[in-house]
């Protein structure tokens, strides 16, 4: 923390969510240029993030860099991993987008045979690549240094020409109103993947729950299937039952266990 007024904005963010800037100047009693200063030097400390002349908390405004992403409700995402990765049989195709909860698909599905795999993420075709006589498709295009994510015109044009039985996408946040992403070429390819799917999956932690990212996804009515470990609020619910989405719940085994317990 570099001043006393770093903490007030801090404050401030945890109980208001992100704002625009000239708000939180606002509420803070100073200019916006001195907000401008403040808020450029706590990005750089990594204490909050800028989006879209906005500012808030990583968690508020957008997804955390994606190595901490895979430590983050990693329990909840190796279930969910592990209860996708019993419905996809052997000599299966499926098309996977980036995400932290479908590169925990990809290891789940390491004992499989003979599967036809069509991906962006560089770590799920490294993953799935050269093993058990698995074919593994990877969209070439601008290859992110965070996600390992290519991305772009060229990368949606690739996929587009595949048919596959499996398209399984994570999400960024789910609201009433759909999936939702933090992402312009993200929220593209994933909204492309449900695309080229004879049944479509949408694989998400219940912490993405209730959040709003920036871009539309998908309205439920382009979804088949939500695997998560908790139920939503009952408006999200509510939205997935009246589009006819199936809702799975995957519990940990500890989980599991404490429930019976």
């Amino acid at each position: 923390m570099l001043n006393k007024r770093h903490g007030a904005i801090l404050g401030i963010l945890e109980a208001q969510g992100a704002l625009p800037l000239a708000a939180l100047a606002t509420a803070l009693g100073v200019s916006a240029e001195t907000v401008r200063r403040d808020v450029r030097a706590m990005a750089e400390a990594g204490a909050v993030v800028r989006v879209h002349g906005a500012v808030g908390l990583a968690g508020q405004t957008g997804e955390a860099p994606f190595d901490r992403r895979m430590r983050e409700n990693a329990g909840a995402k190796r279930a969910i991993a592990r209860a996708m990765a019993e419905q996809i049989g052997d000599g299966d195709s499926l098309m996977l987008d980036t995400g932290t909860t479908t590169s925990f698909l990809a290891r789940e599905l390491l004992t499989h045979r003979r599967l036809t795999v069509v991906t962006n993420s560089s770590d799920i075709a490294r993953t799935l690549a050269t093993v058990n006589g698995n074919r593994v498709f990877m969209a070439g295009g601008e290859l992110r240094g965070d996600s390992g994510a290519a991305l772009g015109a060229s990368a949606l044009e690739f996929i587009r020409s595949f048919a596959v039985q499996h398209a399984i996408i994570s999400a960024g946040a789910v609201d009433a109103s759909g999936v939702m992403d933090f992402d312009l070429q993200e929220a593209e390819f994933a909204r492309m993947v449900l695309a080229c799917g004879e049944r479509r999956v949408v694989v998400t932690d219940a912490s993405k729950f209730g959040r709003r990212g920036f871009i539309r996804v998908a309205g439920f009515d382009h979804v088949d299937l939500v695997a998560t470990n908790a139920p939503p609020p009952p408006e999200v619910a509510a939205a997935m039952a009246a589009a006819g989405v199936t809702l799975q719940l995957c519990a940990s085994p500890t989980a599991a266990g404490s429930l019976a317990g």
